[in-house]
């Protein structure tokens, strides 16, 4: 029958029939699928927030048996009642068998930790290494149970990772996937760990996918749940910290006060971050110049941090107790300098000896000292202008993290969560936005980015920096029968200058070629010691931008779903 035939009524039956039959197949298609996938991520979620909380579990449970407590918030004050000579062995006991893990396990003897799994999510489609990422973990693992001055979140966060990771590979899926259900892994693991469902949602979103994509909410979210009522179910609704009471907030008073904190917190925080840096330089440096194995090297940072935790158990582990301390105002004002100053030299220590652990523990220690120490030295010489010197503490704990972690959304929610005092927002959102600004140009971004950027990876300025490491040239390449291809005699010429490139070279190293020599294309060759060097085509500058530009475009059309 023809169309013109067809009456008004049947018509319009017909398109609502072939209407149905679109949203039907948009629905099996589509939507099933998404709905598999939140599923996926709630089973992520699940096993990432488990995976924390038999972290922290046993954590609790060898630090008990080293130390005699397995309760963190009072750990220096047994550490205290040892005799001197088990603060000396115990350090040093866990940083051989660091060694140990590390040298059968990784290639390198580094510890892999959020840095790796940044790197994860960018240039390697959501996923990490899993022989050195496993090694990593249960080094971690002994570091934080034997008096490594680091924190939980960074191996909790590379576990996670791993979780996720090996989903992926046994679901095949692409990269998008794969990054959006390591996000799902990352937020569990840090809202299981620290009680925090809002803060571990931005954390994945912020620090390690590093945007804000509308459809990677929701299955992230869904994780962040999961891993919140896998804590809640074993400690219970509770903040990591209680803080006093007294001490009203004067704040319009006091609001130059908060920016002039959060300054000094940016430059606490970059002086933490560099002292890191330089001390890990320092200990690879006078490794080689003494010959000492790499084996040793985490047992001689155990030695110094013993030594160290001799006189001033308050480094040791994550330093919880003398966060609360501070975030309750029972420092004196020179114990808090000195503690800072300590906890600085104690992570930098720790990390320089490849021990293993995070930073962000560390730098909420290191930011309630801090700040403690400002709001003491504030209210004495204002007493009629100021409150009191603990919300200073909370607002610089805020502020040194998230100049750390280049977080400043996700640390200022954390430490919310963390204390359950939502009434001095303001105080602490001051003090974290000045200290990150002032921060982030000191380092690259961030701890994590500058950790990148020293092994060559360069994700603080952008995906138009990063992504031409992701470009292979045997990925854009033409052959030499292909259409408009360049001629053998004009690649030899250039072959015989020594211009060519690898079919496994990276754009990255590729794209400055063209401009220093003036090129149009340059050779590919594969070099053979008896052959000698073998053409396989050549790499036009023009192909190369073309696929370059379709990675900035993938990567925009993400960020933006």
């Amino acid at each position: 029958m023809h169309e013109g035939n067809i009456s008004p009524l049947k018509k319009a039956l017909r398109e609502m029939r072939d209407g149905l039959a679109q949203i039907l197949a948009v629905v099996r298609t589509k939507g099933l699928s998404q709905i598999q996938f939140w599923f996926v991520a709630l089973l992520v979620g699940i096993a990432s927030g488990f995976a924390a909380l038999l972290f922290r579990k046993g954590i609790n449970w060898l630090q008990g048996t080293m130390y005699g407590t397995d309760d963190p918030a009072h750990l220096h004050s047994f550490a205290s009642s040892m005799p001197w000579y088990w603060l000396l062995i115990i350090p040093v006991l866990g940083g051989l068998v660091v060694g140990a893990i590390l040298n059968w396990y990784t290639p390198d003897g580094r510890v892999r930790t959020v840095s790796d799994v940044i790197e994860g999510a960018a240039l390697n489609e959501g996923r990490v290494e899993r022989r050195a990422g496993w090694a990593s973990a249960a080094a971690s693992f002994i570091t934080l149970s034997t008096g490594g001055s680091t924190g939980r979140e960074g191996p909790v966060v590379h576990l996670a990772a791993l979780i996720s990771t090996w989903v992926s590979n046994r679901l095949h899926v692409n990269g998008v996937t794969g990054r959006d259900l390591m996000g799902c892994a990352v937020a569990s693991a840090v809202s299981a760990s620290f009680n925090a469902p809002i803060a571990g949602m931005l954390f994945a979103l912020e620090v390690v996918l590093r945007h804000f994509a509308v459809h990677a909410f929701a299955p992230i979210a869904i994780a962040a749940v999961a891993g919140t009522v896998i804590n809640r179910l074993e400690f219970g609704d509770v903040t990591e910290f209680t803080l006093v009471a007294e001490g009203a907030q004067a704040f319009y008073v006091e609001f130059p006060a908060f920016l002039l904190l959060g300054l000094i917190c940016g430059l606490v925080a970059a002086m933490m971050m560099r002292a890191i840096f330089a001390a890990d330089e320092f200990g690879t440096w006078a490794q080689g110049k003494l010959g000492v194995p790499p084996l040793f090297r985490p047992a001689i940072a155990g030695v110094l941090l013993g030594l160290m935790a001799i006189a001033f158990p308050h480094i040791i582990g994550v330093g919880y107790e003398t966060t609360s301390l501070a975030l309750t105002g029972h420092l004196l004002l020179w114990q808090a300098i000195v503690f800072t100053v300590l906890k600085v030299a104690a992570v930098a220590i720790t990390m320089a000896g490849r021990m293993g652990g995070g930073v962000f523990s560390p730098s909420l220690m290191v930011g309630a000292l801090t700040g403690l120490s400002f709001g003491l030295i504030a209210t004495a010489v204002f007493p009629d202008m100021s409150g009191s010197a603990t919300l200073y503490a909370l607002a610089g704990m805020g502020a040194v993290a998230a100049a750390v972690l280049g977080a400043p959304i996700s640390t200022t929610l954390i430490v919310f969560e963390l204390t359950g005092d939502w009434q001095t927002g303001l105080a602490v959102m001051v003090a974290v936005s000045l200290s990150t600004a002032l921060a982030s140009r000191l380092v690259d971004r961030s701890f994590f980015l500058t950790q990148l950027e020293k092994r060559g990876i360069h994700l603080a300025a952008g995906p138009q920096a990063y992504l031409l490491a992701t470009v292979r040239v045997h990925q854009c390449y033409r052959k030499p029968d292909a259409p408009r291809a360049a001629s053998e005699e004009d690649c030899r010429e250039l072959i015989n200058q020594g211009i060519y490139v690898s079919p496994n070279a990276t754009l990255e190293k590729v794209m400055p070629l063209y401009d220093q020599h003036n090129l149009v294309f340059i050779p590919v060759v594969t070099l053979r010691e008896e052959l000698g060097p073998e053409l396989h085509g050549a790499l036009f500058q023009v192909d190369a931008l073309r696929v370059f530009n379709a990675a900035l475009a993938a990567t925009a059309a993400e960020e933006h779903s």
